[in-house]
């Protein structure tokens, strides 16, 4: 190829690689730059005055309780999230992979709270929660106790009924997952092991689950992610109250952002979270893998 071909090759690659350029540089790079810029400034939002501040909003942030106490609750609700949405949605694949009537219409039936928007969904589920709500006056006929102005008005209950939310909304994503996962196991091996008298647990330790572990992984890092950054629930449900009772990582940084315009706090809070959550995610991965290469 001659040298001129090869640049005129060059120059066709870059320019249809522009478009994608600029938004890499326009929305991810330059903002996240500006924000770590940020971080270590003290920024007059009125004024538009900088103060280069070094590590002092990272130790503010680090020592501050009402920072930690967001932390808490994000862990609270990740970990009652994640292990619940899981279990249940291997549940579910499992039922939806057998040879059952009107199968397609429970596969969208369970994936359609996915396509709609949290905001829609979170709207619907405080008419739910408060006094007079169908799910208020279900549990105070049951006999359970019941707040007087609805679940999301007490501590003891905010928290927990965002999260069941969160459970009814993901379950059926994931669940989709594991189905995809379930069909990649070729079924003349799981016939064969049925011939040779395998048990039903038996199948499933020996053949469902390795084939299901790569998508087991894959859908535990991504929901603890998601539900580490967990904020449109709060924000439309809570706020982050009762007393604070809800307020989350990613709420608590939109709080001192934008409500207290603290932005470089807000930004030395947001770097931190970040690195919570890549460790995070670390430990999940070592943990889910381990034992991985021995099995292949």
């Amino acid at each position: 190829m001659s040298r001129t071909r090869s640049g005129e090759l060059s120059r066709q690659g870059w320019l249809l690689a522009s478009p994608w350029a600029v938004i890499l540089l326009g929305f991810w790079v330059y903002p996240f730059g500006y924000a770590l810029a940020l971080a270590f400034a003290d920024y007059d939002i009125f004024r538009g005055g900088w103060r280069w501040v070094g590590l002092e909003n990272f130790a503010a942030v680090l020592g501050s309780g009402e920072f930690w106490s967001s932390i808490w609750h994000t862990v609270i609700f990740t970990a009652g999230t994640v292990p619940v949405t899981t279990a249940l949605a291997i549940l579910l694949a499992l039922a939806l992979n057998r040879r059952l009537w009107g199968r397609s219409l429970f596969r969208a039936g369970f994936f359609a709270p996915t396509l709609t928007a949290t905001v829609v969904i979170a709207l619907v589920f405080t008419h739910l929660y408060s006094q007079g709500g169908y799910l208020y006056r279900l549990a105070d006929v049951i006999g359970l106790p019941v707040p007087d102005r609805g679940f999301l008005f007490a501590e003891s209950t905010a928290l927990a009924s965002v999260m069941v939310m969160d459970v009814w909304v993901s379950v059926g994503y994931y669940a989709l997952l594991f189905l995809a996962g379930l069909q990649s196991i070729p079924a003349d091996l799981v016939e064969d092991a049925r011939m040779h008298g395998a048990s039903a647990w038996q199948r499933f330790w020996a053949i469902t689950w390795p084939y299901l572990r790569p998508t087991l992984l894959y859908a535990v890092v991504i929901n603890l992610i998601k539900s580490f950054q967990v904020f449109t629930e709060i924000f439309v449900m809570t706020q982050g109250g009762p007393l604070g009772s809800t307020s989350t990582a990613v709420y608590y940084v939109y709080m001192m952002g934008f409500e207290r315009f603290k932005l470089g706090y807000a930004s030395a809070a947001a770097f931190i979270v970040f690195a919570l959550i890549a460790v995070f995610a670390l430990i999940q991965f070592r943990l889910l893998s381990f034992g991985r290469g021995a099995e292949d």
